[in-house]
């Protein structure tokens, strides 16, 4: 259906937003963020390489690596597809509390569950298998999120809005490290504390409006549309396809350079178990401080401006600059400095690319599907990163290896950027 013999109500739930949105939904967004962050990123840098490295219990360390690296991959499997059909589905749901409202809540209910049921598992069939339905409640709670940001806030605040989801991200590790090291120690208790924080953070947001779809508005969705939609062609949006592919490189790169930095700490540098985990949580303080600043002062700054792409740009090679560091000089404190670049830079990319991303978009009404497609490239690339290091890792016999990948995706990242031409 066209958008001009459609209903005037859909219209009016399609149209692109005027109106700025206020500091209580603003706070509300971060707010559930916020949670989304806890509950998605302190298994990943934590959680899972402990919970699995004692499952795996041997006396060789590239063997945890794998393990880990294929829980997480298998992991991404779900992700890419749970994040464009739930999102699609999102697209099209009528229900009297709107499109994305009731995504928002299932995806919060079933990734809290699902980390619930992690926390007491004893083999790694079962760790893969609840950590890949944590990533599909996952997806289906951040995809309708995101679709929120296209849905209700105008062009020129979706820098300083999105720099409200990346700025949590950051906060989001930390504070959730701290709860897992010092307050809810062990797999039981840090499981169920990130559950609970995440629907207590989530549940706020779920009182914002959201705009109703009329009944027959959307087409039937059909496995058949639905495997069309997965396909967006570059050569008909080039501009989506750019940006599709450079926040992949970009993503890959910051988890490459990210993802294994436990098992680098102990193995790498030879850092004692116990000392590692306490500088991790430095190590994480520094990066979210940075990122912290980077994606809120980017975010405005590329509205104000009405520019994104050199932003995206120079926050990709200065995300690569701090990879080039670890490998130069691997010590502690260069580690340190290391953490600053890559939190500045990923930072400054988060906030700005989001708000890039929602502007390349093929068709209003298909926003969350679209949407879903993109964070596949944000998503995955986390997933499959500690896989891929790991190979990595094992084929040069050493971290050195881990980090060029790094600066090297990073950099094709930002060169890729160059190509969008609709978006200054």
């Amino acid at each position: 259906m066209t958008r001009t013999t459609a209903p005037r109500d859909a219209l009016v739930v399609d149209a692109e937003p005027t109106r700025k949105v206020g500091g209580v939904w603003i706070a509300g967004f971060s707010i559930a963020w916020l949670g989304v962050w806890m509950a998605q990123l302190t298994p990943v840098q934590l959680l899972l390489p402990v919970q699995v490295d004692a499952l795996i219990a041997t006396d060789t360390w590239q063997d945890s690596v794998m393990a880990f690296g294929i829980v997480s991959g298998i992991s991404s499997v779900f992700a890419i597809i749970s994040y464009p059909l739930t999102g699609a589905l999102s697209d099209r749901t009528t229900s009297r509390f709107g499109r994305r409202r009731p995504w928002i809540l299932g995806g919060a209910l079933l990734f809290a569950g699902a980390l619930l049921a992690l926390s007491v598992q004893e083999t790694i069939v079962g760790v893969a298998v609840f950590w890949s339905i944590a990533i599909t409640g996952f997806c289906a709670l951040s995809a309708a999120l995101t679709a929120t940001i296209s849905d209700q806030v105008p062009v020129g605040q979706r820098g300083l809005v999105s720099g409200f989801i990346s700025a949590p991200q950051a906060v989001g590790i930390i504070v959730g490290l701290v709860l897992v090291t010092e307050l809810f120690i062990g797999a039981l208790l840090g499981y169920t504390a990130l559950a609970v924080a995440l629907l207590v953070l989530v549940v706020p947001f779920l009182f914002v409006r959201d705009a109703v779809l009329p009944q027959g508005v959307s087409a039937p969705l059909t496995l058949r549309t639905l495997i069309a939609g997965f396909w967006i062609s570059p050569r008909a949006f080039p501009d989506f396809g750019w940006t599709l592919g450079s926040r992949v490189l970009v993503n890959i790169g910051n988890a490459l350079g990210t993802s294994l930095l436990l098992f680098f700490l102990i193995y790498g540098l030879g850092r004692p178990a116990l000392d590692a985990e306490g500088d991790l949580l430095l190590l994480t303080l520094v990066y979210m401080v940075a990122s912290i600043i980077a994606s809120i002062v980017c975010g405005r700054w590329s509205d104000v401006l009405g520019r994104r792409k050199v932003f995206v740009l120079s926050s990709a090679l200065l995300q690569a600059s701090g990879a080039v560091l670890l490998i130069v000089w691997p010590q502690f404190e260069i580690v340190m400095i290391g953490a600053l670049l890559l939190g500045l830079g990923y930072g400054c990319f988060l906030s700005v690319d989001q708000a890039l991303a929602t502007q390349v978009l093929p068709d209003a009404t298909s926003r969350g599907k679209d949407l879903g497609i993109m964070n596949i490239a944000s998503a995955v690339p986390q997933a499959l990163a500690p896989m891929l290091g790991a190979l990595v890792v094992s084929a040069v016999g050493g971290f050195e290896g881990l980090f060029v990948a790094s600066a090297v995706f990073s950099t094709a990242g930002a060169l890729m950027i160059l190509g969008v031409k609709g978006v200054r």
